[in-house]
């Protein structure tokens, strides 16, 4: 089984002037393992496919972790944002479910 060894994103929303909402990502990072390591391409309207991650990474979770399970929005694996698509608790650990590249939002 591969390790993980990398940052989660999570992302709130805050007021940085009266009525002004910006997102304010926080990474921490984690260890773990890739329980399932796939990948697909998606065809596009465009001239290139998107590639999309199946993969789904168990790690071990803290008590941040489990504070803001609503807030975890992207993964940081190899280089890259890729969204949390799902996640499932099983304490002490929570597997993420990722998906295509995060782009904010």
């Amino acid at each position: 089984m591969a390790k993980f060894k990398g940052a989660i994103g999570y992302v709130s929303q805050v007021e940085t002037a009266p009525g002004v909402w910006e997102d304010l990502a926080t990474e921490k990072n984690y260890r773990g393992d890739v329980i399932l390591n796939q990948e697909r391409w998606q065809p596009t309207e465009g001239a290139n496919d998107n590639l999309n991650l199946d993969n789904s990474i168990s790690i071990i979770a803290d008590n941040y972790a489990y504070a803001n399970l609503g807030y975890i929005k992207y993964i940081v694996w190899h280089g890259q944002k890729w969204k949390v698509q799902s996640l499932a608790i099983n304490r002490p650990r929570i597997v993420l479910q990722i998906g295509g590249l995060y782009n904010g939002g």
